[in-house]
């Protein structure tokens, strides 16, 4: 079985390998871009699965030409997305025409473009203070997070639209503010482009998945090595929303659903917001999408991409991803994935009637969510797991799955098995087994202790709002430290860093002087569960696993067998029980026998010359006595 952040993470080379080597030849031997207009080359209407047609209600909700505030999407018939420029003039025009509306920067991007917020409320708030005093709960979505799946964006000037100066839904923002970022990765969009996503049936032009550093933002919200992703954490701590949004457009199988999302389930670090979503959002959500024409589930993640039978994933995901952060600090986050196969005008107008959706169930039942967010901010359980997966010894669930037919194709070309879709709906029952079993469960320490020799790690903790006591003197404190002694690195680099993962570990308790500058982060604060995924090493977003503290693992002192040979000599010479040691380790480890280079390192490493910090993990942890 591939797990869902497998896939997503790039494990899928490994299986089609072939087909990004044929793109990539096509695209630098020909020439780059331009190959792709060549003759030869298809459309992607020619080689993706027959689409299934539909005519959803939905569809009332556009514009119709001569319409002064028609959106530049809706002028296209819902086929083509605006520029960054075009997006941002039509979004000016519209927050000068109504006193609802604000238009606030968030920051620039690397290349200089403006990360654009725009604030929609009933009284006309422009800053956090002034929306907190009306009391409404606040949406924030945003969208272009990867700006190839730029459905959010259209689908939300739309609805800013239709909130304010064209009247038609200004009931909503009576229940609820709205805060919204049309485009996240400003600078991704516009590397705009026909051939941005092959495997997506439209807009016309968009995008890039990921920044010019060819970086991803849906992996940066826990170790937050970009500018865009450090402007939205900021955004999120200054505006303090109640639901959090995120819109994408997902890769994968053919199937019916054209909107489907995800949240963290109750074995998450938010039961109670969990249990809000499971009780109150989410059946909401279905029915309005279904009562609008479109076709609602979950998040999918297939198990055999060649035969859906075979079940999908329920994925649980860690803070890397936007769901699992929002999990992991306590703020209601949605992952949404409309179904890259479906139109783009259905995928868009799925996307209104979701966030329109959400500004209802706010204004209905938002004081419940607070209810909700302020219990498990106030949690502080004795342990914690750092990830989880499927529990292989457990029932697996079925459940109902609403497909499309697929016929398994042996590929003379590839010589793989693959799958043919034929656009038929077939209704199928099939497993879902969940990512419920958690892997690292960790205790809860009273605090950690950061030196202030790593300042990248004190700086990003800052950024994500976790509180800490910074030292104005130095200070010695009993603590356990972690060693590092086997570790995997990862043999390729991903996301800008070379990952690492320890194997085996040994925790020591020592008193340790702690100069000025360093931290104390209690895990007794709202967001320390947070502080423990980023600083424990066993956590598969901490800070140690995305390569920040890979110095440790260097040694950097050494002796030579001239020094070590009498040393061990005298060491053999004046202790009976380390000559009984040695010789019983002689016996037992041959490689060890034989390595000339180790046997002297085995007393070296016995002596105080030895770096007694070479693989020490330097964040520690600060037990209750």
């Amino acid at each position: 079985m591939t797990r869902p952040t497998d896939v997503t993470d790039g494990a899928w080379l490994t299986r089609s390998g072939w087909f990004v080597m044929l793109l990539y030849i096509l695209f630098v031997v020909n020439g780059g871009v331009d190959a792709w207009a060549a003759p030869d080359v298809p459309s992607p209407s020619e080689i993706l699965p027959p689409a299934i047609p539909w005519d959803g209600a939905s569809r009332s909700l556009v514009a119709l030409d001569g319409d002064p505030w028609i959106t530049p999407c809706e002028k296209s018939a819902l086929t083509r997305t605006p520029r960054y420029d075009e997006t941002m003039d039509w979004l000016r025009r519209l927050c000068g025409a109504s006193p609802k509306l604000h238009m606030l920067s968030l920051g620039a991007s690397p290349e200089g473009r403006e990360i654009w917020l725009i604030v929609a409320s009933a009284d006309g708030a422009s800053t956090p203070e002034a929306l907190r005093t009306n009391g409404r709960p606040t949406l924030f979505a945003q969208a272009g997070i990867h700006s190839g799946e730029i459905d959010g964006k259209d689908a939300g000037m739309m609805l800013l639209r239709d909130m304010t100066v064209r009247s038609t839904k200004s009931e909503l923002l009576q229940g609820a503010n709205f805060l919204f970022i049309p485009i996240l990765s400003v600078d991704g969009h516009e590397r705009f482009t026909a051939w941005s996503r092959i495997n997506q049936r439209g807009p016309v032009e968009a995008g890039w998945r990921t920044t010019p550093r060819n970086l991803n933002l849906n992996r940066d919200y826990a170790k937050l090595d970009t500018v865009e992703m450090r402007h939205l954490v900021r955004a999120l701590n200054v505006w303090q929303p109640d639901l959090y949004v995120d819109v994408h457009v997902t890769d994968g199988a053919d199937y019916q659903y054209d909107v489907t999302w995800g949240t963290h389930g109750a074995v998450g670090y938010s039961p109670a917001i969990a249990a809000w979503f499971h009780a109150e959002l989410d059946p909401t959500l279905s029915r309005d999408l279904t009562a609008m024409g479109h076709i609602p589930g979950p998040l999918i993640f297939a198990i055999d991409d060649t035969d859906m039978a075979h079940g999908t994933q329920d994925w649980t995901a860690t803070p890397r991803f936007s769901n699992g952060y929002g999990d992991a600090r306590h703020l209601p986050t949605v992952l949404v994935e409309n179904h890259s196969l479906k139109p783009y005008h259905q995928r868009v107008l799925g996307t209104y009637v979701f966030l329109e959706s959400c500004l209802r169930t706010l204004a209905r039942a938002g004081s419940e969510l607070r209810q909700a967010v302020r219990t498990d901010s106030a949690r502080r359980p004795p342990e914690i797991p750092l990830d989880w997966d499927v529990d292989a010894a457990a029932p697996v669930p079925t459940v109902d799955f609403r497909g499309v037919e697929s016929r398994v194709r042996l590929s003379p070309i590839s010589g793989a098995s693959w799958a043919e879709y034929t656009g038929k709906k077939v209704e199928l029952q099939i497993p879902r087994p969940p990512d419920t079993s958690p892997v690292h469960v960790t205790p809860r320490p009273a605090a950690y202790w950061i030196p202030s020799t790593w300042p990248e790690v004190i700086e990003r903790l800052e950024i994500h709002g976790v509180q800490m006591q910074r030292l104005e003197v130095a200070r010695d404190v009993d603590v356990d430290v972690v060693r590092i002694l086997e570790w995997t690195l990862d043999p390729a680099p991903f996301e800008g860093h070379v990952r690492v993962t320890p194997t085996r570990t040994a925790t020591e308790r020592m008193r340790q002087r702690f100069a000025p500058g360093s931290v104390r982060v209690s895990t007794d604060q709202p967001l320390g569960e947070l502080a423990m995924v980023l600083l424990e090493p066993d956590s598969p977003d901490s800070f140690f696993q995305w390569g920040f503290f890979l110095e440790i693992l260097s040694r950097t002192e050494y002796a030579e067998a001239y020094v070590l040979e009498p040393l061990a000599a005298h060491m053999l010479e004046g202790d009976p029980q380390l000559r009984a040691e040695f010789h019983a380790k002689l016996s037992a480890d041959a490689a060890f026998a034989a390595d000339p280079q180790a046997r002297l390192a085995w007393f070296y490493a016995k002596t105080p010359w030895f770096d007694s910090r070479w693989r020490m993990y330097p964040v520690a942890r600060e037990f209750r006595k």
